[in-house]
């Protein structure tokens, strides 16, 4: 029988309650393959409580209007300003966020069949080797309510049930996104519909229920609460289950957003941040972006409605991370939780003349929300000069666990002190680089000019340091891309478009070098990137130099390197043998594998 958290606190009270009193002896338990034996945590170990939402923006400020965010995660715990999605779009950004690998190694890179969703999720064998089953190995109870994967339906829900969870209560597809018609499935039961009940609502008495039962479970816990907010309101027209890929005639209607009844009168003057890069006179971007049109003013005018309708809908959230921080507080384990919140991607709603949507690789869609509250995370701090992604939160919720890491991580753990933050960024090594990729379709999300469009296909990278902030991709069509974000933050200015190099091939420059010698070395590091596995994604530059004299951007910049970045450019660059919708090897091109070994190091070394 569910207690209410009164209850529970009550019946707690000096009989071991998570956070008070450890084991009296540890037990030692393997994690599986793949690292060392560990200790089966006491209940003196800390918890986490981890709010995932999706397609949360950090450029279009709707942090902003979340005053209990703030008021319990940004004043209390620390934001990491440069946080990345490595794949911007919902089921391979969850996929890598729960494995601690990039897209290109699960191989789950849609959000349906083929490429992606939770059939191909089991099928890769992921479901008996993922995170919350590394977790229940060691000893933690897991629990989780919301969205888990695309294509988690009505239908395969419990053909297999997802693996590692003690108590769950997912969202099903086809109702998923359908803000008030939603359909949740608990532990083993038959699925349950809450038609005409607010699904954010809905989920978080499902999440204050989850917290009471792992209260009263007295084992360390670990908490995920994934409501759907701000996503787009989407109502199926037929199964999610199947392979549909017919563009012309889409199963599902998109529309904006939908608030709780009670928040609908909010923000009714909001628009759109009006930034360099809203709805540009002139066209930006590469690729089908620069062929886009300019939107009308009906078109922005409904744009800036679905931007309220996304600011309404998180009102819920923001109502949610409350109730929890007040539960916790009740529980008086607050200050032995740590509580994240984060979002599987980003949102643009105009930007480069978007409409509202993601999947692209600039700020607005890969750069998203990274808060840690808890024990030992500084107050009302920003994390500036440290990059990091959705492949290094297993990692690092290994290591605020307790956890030897696992050698088959392509990511690696945040530090998430203050002095920890201080003492990377004031190392030779930094953490400064985000592998992005993306394979598939993009569309389009509101009312106008959907326009779905395939092979939306690229491989990027992000890297800023001190003196450098840029942005390079290759686009499957072989369009390249370069953007100094410290001049040109709304990434407008490519410095490789065929403009650029015509008009200014010998004064351009990118943070104070010529364009050329920057996009050499850039190009060069996606090449490892784009098939790295382990600690080559953690350091990439030890591949190009494993003599070590490199270990930044402004490192490999140096003189004495532009012979060996000649040599690289000369045997392979970035670039595709064709588009493909999915992971396909002979779609991808030159690897840096295929290239290694006919360079050598000592003639440029």
């Amino acid at each position: 029988m569910r207690t209410t958290a009164l209850t529970a606190l009550l019946c707690a009270t000096g009989s071991g309650l998570v956070g008070a009193t450890p084991n009296s002896g540890p037990d030692q338990k393997p994690l599986g393959p793949g690292h060392e034996t560990e200790t089966q945590p006491s209940r003196s170990q800390p918890n986490v409580v981890f709010v995932l939402t999706d397609d949360q923006d950090v450029h279009l400020l709707s942090l902003d209007y979340m005053p209990l965010v703030k008021k319990h995660l940004l004043d209390q715990g620390t934001r990491f300003s440069s946080h990345y999605a490595t794949t911007a779009v919902c089921c391979p950004s969850r996929v890598t966020l729960w494995t601690g690998k990039f897209a290109h190694n699960t191989n789950v890179t849609d959000v349906k069949a083929p490429y992606g969703g939770y059939p191909k999720f089991i099928s890769q064998g992921f479901n008996d080797n993922y995170f919350p089953v590394w977790l229940q190995e060691v000893g933690y109870n897991v629990y989780y309510t919301g969205k888990l994967f695309n294509v988690h339906t009505v239908e395969n829900y419990n053909s297999p049930a997802p693996g590692g969870f003690t108590g769950s209560d997912f969202l099903l597809d086809p109702y998923t996104y359908n803000y008030l018609n939603s359909t949740f499935q608990r532990n083993g039961e038959e699925p349950r519909s809450y038609e005409g009940q607010y699904s954010t609502d809905v989920l978080a008495e499902k999440a204050y229920g989850l917290l009471d039962e792992a209260v009263e479970a007295g084992k360390p816990f670990f908490l995920v609460a994934a409501p759907i907010a701000p996503h787009a309101n989407v109502v199926m027209k037929d199964s999610a289950s199947d392979g549909h890929r017919d563009l012309d005639n889409l199963p599902f209607e998109f529309t904006e957003p939908v608030p709780a009844e009670r928040h609908k009168h909010l923000f009714k003057d909001e628009k759109v941040p009006r930034t360099d890069n809203f709805n540009p006179d002139e066209p930006s971007g590469a690729n089908w972006i620069s062929q886009l049109p300019q939107q009308n003013s009906t078109n922005v005018e409904y744009n800036d409605h679905f931007y309220r309708q996304r600011l309404r809908s998180l009102q819920a959230v923001d109502e949610l991370v409350d109730g929890l921080v007040q539960r916790l507080e009740a529980y008086d384990i607050l200050d032995n939780t740590y509580f994240v919140y984060s979002s599987d991607n980003g949102y643009h709603i105009g930007q480069h003349r978007l409409q509202p949507g993601k999947s692209c690789g600039y700020e607005e869609d890969v750069n998203v929300p990274l808060i840690v509250r808890g024990p030992g995370v500084e107050a009302n701090y920003t994390a500036e000069g440290v990059v990091t992604t959705h492949a290094d939160l297993a990692p690092t919720f290994f290591d605020l666990l307790g956890l030897a890491r696992r050698d088959d991580f392509d990511g690696a753990a945040i530090p998430v002190t203050k002095e920890g933050i201080e003492e990377v960024k004031g190392r030779g090594e930094r953490r400064e680089h985000a592998g992005i990729e993306y394979w598939g379709m993009a569309m389009g999300e509101g009312i106008y000019n959907r326009n779905p469009r395939e092979h939306n296909t690229y491989k990027a990278l992000r890297v800023s340091g001190p003196g450098y902030n840029l942005y390079y991709s290759v686009w499957c069509n072989n369009e390249h891309e370069l953007y100094d974000l410290n001049v040109d933050p709304g990434q407008l200015r490519n410095l490789l478009s065929s403009e650029s190099v015509t008009s200014s091939t010998a004064t351009a420059t990118a943070a104070g070098y010529p364009v050329d010698k920057v996009a050499a070395r850039l190009d060069a590091l996606v090449l490892v990137l784009k098939t790295c596995a382990g600690t080559t994604c953690q350091r990439p530059w030890a591949e190009l130099h494993p003599e070590g004299g490199v270990q930044t951007l402004a490192d490999a910049l140096e003189p004495r390197y532009d012979g060996f970045y000649e040599a690289q450019g000369r045997a392979a660059r970035v670039e595709y043998a064709y588009c493909a919708n999915g992971f396909l090897p002979d779609a991808e091109g030159p690897t840096w594998e295929g290239l290694r070994d006919g360079l050598r190091w000592e003639d440029w070394v």
